[in-house]
């Protein structure tokens, strides 16, 4: 495979565990990490906290979107494959033997 491929393929696991705990921090009834902020400091804000987890996934969601795509173009190889010539290549010709009854002669009887 291709190093890049590799590394495409990495960046797309760490994001999908990204995601994946971003998601499990966020409530959709208030609750989850921006929860945690209702006491504290009010200058950043509960809903600010939600609107960045929100556009964390969402970006998250693009990235993984956008890598997924360039990864396909990255493999490279084959374009397009005639399967018929391959299957035609790979069989192997039947044989037959080399004295094969003709339908047309009669066979030879032997005589008494």
């Amino acid at each position: 495979m291709n190093a890049l491929f590799t590394v495409l393929t990495v960046l797309v696991l760490v994001a999908s565990v990204l995601i994946t705990l971003i998601v499990l921090l966020q409530n959709g009834k208030g609750g989850g990490l921006a929860s945690n902020f209702v006491a504290g400091n009010q200058t950043f804000g509960v809903r600010q906290t939600a609107d960045i987890l929100e556009k964390i996934t969402w970006g998250l969601v693009a990235f993984i979107f956008v890598v997924s795509i360039v990864s396909t173009f990255t493999l490279g190889g084959n374009k397009a494959v005639d399967y018929t010539e391959k299957i035609e290549m790979e069989a192997p010709a039947p044989e037959f033997p080399a004295s094969v009854p003709s339908a047309e002669a009669p066979a030879e009887t032997p005589a008494n």
